[in-house]
């Protein structure tokens, strides 16, 4: 497993915060039919839910008290899990990219943690997660820039690059990706993260060819 650590600026303020981490060998293609029914299935339950219960739930008001310690509104920087809930409760669906990013979409929405997935070809040296500095910014996927400071940010040698908001494009998944990284962003403990990586790899072994798995859970 590739070398990842919590710092003290984030444990401070978020003592519960930990995260579940998958490392695997995959193949980026297109969705499924069996897996799209499945994730269709889960977005129909979903759409069920209204609006203003879509951030109630456990683990998405996990991270939005999470965020008000670290000194971020969670109303205006909404986590992707409860983005992605509202989204599904205005009836609007989901974009579906490829198997591994939908993976993890469905991974997020089912649990309400949010999650992150990345080419560890793209990242270098140890990863840190920490509460980004004043004035921290980057360019997120199919977003103009976006202001990250005071957000709990995976860092690396080059610079941040995943957060539970908004990940950057540097190491975005695209049909070159090969070795992963996935992440759950918990900010209620690790109790429930070993069920739910293990059912993560059962996915990404059958809908994108995992395989060499590690997984590791940091708190």
């Amino acid at each position: 497993m590739i070398n990842v650590k919590i710092d003290a600026s984030l444990k401070e303020r978020c003592p519960n915060a930990a995260l579940g981490l998958l490392r695997c060998r995959v193949e980026v293609a297109p969705d499924s039919e069996e897996f799209l029914s499945m994730l269709n299935s889960k977005i129909a339950e979903l759409s069920e839910v209204e609006l203003s219960q879509a951030n109630k739930r456990e683990k998405i008001q996990s991270t939005r008290k999470a965020y008000k310690a670290l000194g971020k509104d969670p109303n205006r920087y909404r986590s992707s899990a409860e983005a992605m809930c509202r989204r599904i409760a205005k009836e609007r669906g989901l974009y579906y990219i490829n198997n591994v990013v939908d993976i993890n979409n469905y991974l997020s929405i089912k649990s309400g943690y949010s999650m992150g997935t990345y080419d560890l070809a793209h990242t270098t040296g140890e990863i840190t997660w920490m509460r980004a500095p004043e004035g921290t910014a980057y360019r997120g996927i199919g977003k103009d820039v976006l202001n990250i400071e005071f957000l709990p940010v995976l860092f690396d040698e080059e610079g941040p690059f995943g957060n539970p908001t908004s990940d950057n494009d540097r190491t975005m998944i695209t049909e070159e990706t090969k070795d992963l990284l996935l992440v759950y962003y918990a900010f209620d403990g690790e109790a429930d993260l070993p069920g739910l990586l293990e059912e993560a790899k059962e996915l990404l072994e059958k809908y994108a060819e995992g395989k060499e798995f590690e997984t590791k859970i940091l708190q």
